[in-house]
C-alpha cells in the first residue's frame, strides 16, 4: 500500500465553502472484467461526492491489494497503476472528510488484515456513536474515522463475515452506506434509515453497487434496485444473497435532491434533474417577481433556474462564465487571490446583465459568503436589480449524517431572519422554496425523508454531547 504525502487540499477560501458532499462508494464483482478500471470510471462518475482522496482495493480471490492517495481520482490513478490492480472484485471510494482529518491515513478504502483473512471497506455517511463502537475494538486504531472502527469490528469478528456483519451493523447508529469485501466476496449494506443512497446494478458478467445510478450508467451496468435500508447484500460466484439485519425505517436525505446527487441520477424512481426543475417552477409560484432575465449560479442552480424561467415566463439566460478548472487545489492562495474570492470560479457576462432586473437562482445558502459576493459582482457589472431565489428552504441546522455543514452558529439561517439575510446579501429580494413544496417535488412521502438540516428534526437522536464533529481523537482526549 503506497503512502501518500499527507498534503491537505484547500478551497480557495476555507471560510467560503459550499456544503461539502457526502463520499462516493463503488463496488464490483465481475470475473471477466478489468474491475480496477470499472472502479476507476465508477469513482470518476462519483467525483462530485468527495475530492480529498480516492482509493481502490482489488482482490484476485487470494489477497487484497489497496492503492489510495490524496487528490482527485484522475490525480491518484494512472493507467499503469490500474494495470497492476488485477482481480475480479473491487471496492472504490472518493472521500470528503466529515469525521477525522484530511490526511492519507484516513483515505479509503480502509484495510485490515487478521489471522483469518483481510477486509477492505468504503463508507459513505457518518456514525454518531463512534466512541462507543471503538471501545469494542481490540488493540490500537491507526486512523481517526468511524470507518476504521467499522472495518476493525467487521474484520475481527468470530465466524463468517456475514455472521459478524449481522451482529455489528445493528450496533452502529447514524448513516452508513457500505461497500466492503474480503478475498472472495463483495458486500454492501445500508443503515436502517437509508439516509445515504446505495444502488445495485447488473453487468453482463457481474454485479455493481454504487452511491448513485449515474455511476451504473457510466460503467454500462443496468439498474436493478436500491439496496434497502437495513439490508446486507453478499455477491460471489453463487450470485446475490440478501439478508436483513434491521427493520427498514426509511429516512432518505432530502439534501441529496437539492445539491448532493448528480442531475442524471435517480432516487426512489425520481429523476434528480426533473425534481430540481419542478422545484424551480414551484419557487416561481411561491416567490414571483417582475424581472428581465433568470440566471443560475452555475452549475448547481441551473435546473431550478430553468424551471423558474419556464413557470414565470421570464427569459432564461447565462449570466456567468464558470472556470471549470478551478476547484480544489494543493496550492495555498495568496492574500490577493483570496480577496478576489469567487471571481476565480465565476465571472459575470456584463453585456448580458447590464441594466437588467435579474433573478439569480441558487440551490442553497450556507454561510452566505458566496451569494454576497455574487450579488456584489452583478451590481458592479451593471445589474439594475438582483432578486435571489433559493431552491431549498433555509439551512438552519447542522447535519450529523455525512454532509459537512457549518455549525449552527455559523449557518446564516440559524441566526438571521429571511429579511435580515436579504439585507446581509445586499439583494433587492430573497425567496426560499418552502419545505412542503420541496418535498412535494421529490414525490416522496414527508415521513420517508430526513429533513433535519431544514427543520431540526433528527431521525436518529443525536445526544447533546455528540453534536460536534464526532472526531474519534476528541473522544480519546
Amino acid at each position: 500500500m503506497p503512502h501518500g504525502d499527507g498534503r491537505l487540499s484547500h478551497d480557495l477560501d476555507p471560510r467560503d465553502r459550499s456544503p461539502q458532499d457526502a463520499c462516493g462508494v463503488f463496488g464490483v464483482w465481475a470475473p471477466e472484467e478489468e474491475v480496477s478500471k470499472l472502479a476507476y470510471f465508477g469513482l470518476y462518475a462519483l467525483q462530485h461526492r468527495g475530492q480529498e482522496s480516492a482509493g481502490i482495493a482489488v482482490s484476485d480471490g487470494s489477497r487484497i491489494v489497496v492503492f489510495k492517495d490524496m487528490g482527485l481520482v484522475s490525480q491518484v490513478f494512472e493507467e499503469s497503476v490500474l494495470n497492476t490492480l488485477r482481480g475480479h472484485i473491487a471496492v472504490g471510494h472518493c472521500r470528503y472528510s466529515t469525521t477525522g482529518s484530511s490526511v492519507w491515513e484516513n483515505a479509503q478504502p480502509t484495510f485490515r488484515s487478521t489471522e483469518t483473512g483481510s477486509m477492505a471497506l468504503g463508507h459513505n455517511g457518518n456514525l454518531i456513536n463512534t466512541p462507543e463502537l471503538a471501545a469494542r475494538v481490540p488493540g490500537e486504531l491507526t486512523a481517526t474515522t468511524d470507518t476504521e472502527v467499522l472495518t476493525a469490528l467487521l474484520a475481527d469478528g468470530e465466524g463468517s463475515v456475514e455472521e459478524t456483519a449481522l451482529k455489528v451493523l445493528p450496533l452502529a447508529r447514524g448513516a452508513y452506506s457500505l461497500v466492503f469485501m474480503n478475498e472472495r466476496t463483495l458486500y454492501a449494506a445500508r443503515d436502517p434509515q437509508g439516509i445515504r443512497p446505495l444502488v445495485l446494478g447488473r453487468l453482463e458478467h457481474g454485479w455493481v453497487v454504487a452511491s448513485e445510478t449515474a455511476a451504473l450508467d457510466i460503467v454500462g451496468a443496468t439498474f436493478v434496485r436500491e439496496v434497502e435500508p437495513g439490508e446486507l447484500i453478499a455477491i460471489d460466484e453463487a450470485g446475490v444473497r440478501s439478508t436483513r439485519f434491521a427493520v427498514a425505517e426509511p429516512k432518505g436525505c432530502l439534501f441529496e435532491y437539492v445539491y448532493v446527487a448528480r442531475p442524471d441520477t435517480s432516487i426512489a424512481g425520481r429523476s434528480i434533474q426533473a425534481t430540481r426543475v419542478d422545484v424551480g417552477r414551484r419557487l416561481a409560484r411561491e416567490h414571483p417577481v417582475e424581472a428581465d432575465l433568470v440566471i443560475p449560479t452555475p452549475e448547481s442552480g441551473t435546473p431550478a433556474a430553468i424551471g423558474y424561467a419556464e413557470e414565470s415566463g421570464i427569459p432564461y439566460g447565462q449570466g456567468f462564465v464558470k472556470n471549470s478548472y478551478v476547484g480544489r487545489t494543493f496550492i495555498q492562495p495568496s492574500q490577493t487571490i483570496r480577496q478576489l474570492g469567487i471571481r476565480l470560479k465565476l465571472n459575470p457576462l456584463r453585456e448580458a446583465i447590464a441594466g437588467k432586473r435579474l433573478v439569480v437562482v441558487d440551490d442553497s445558502i450556507v454561510r452566505g459568503n458566496t451569494q454576497r459576493a455574487i450579488v456584489k459582482m452583478l451590481r458592479e457589472a451593471g445589474a439594475k436589480e438582483v432578486h435571489v431565489r433559493i431552491s431549498s428552504p433555509p439551512v438552519a441546522w447542522p447535519c450529523f449524517y455525512g454532509i459537512d455543514f457549518a455549525t449552527r452558529a455559523e449557518l446564516i439561517a440559524g441566526n438571521l431572519s429571511v429579511e435580515e439575510i436579504r439585507q446581509s446579501l445586499g439583494a433587492d429580494s430573497l425567496g426560499y422554496i418552502s419545505l412542503d413544496e420541496l418535498i412535494a417535488a421529490t414525490q416522496q412521502d414527508k415521513n420517508r425523508l430526513c429533513r433535519a438540516c431544514f427543520d431540526g428534526v433528527y431521525p436518529i437522536d443525536v445526544a447533546d454531547d455528540a453534536r460536534g464533529k464526532h472526531l474519534l481523537e476528541e473522544a480519546r482526549r
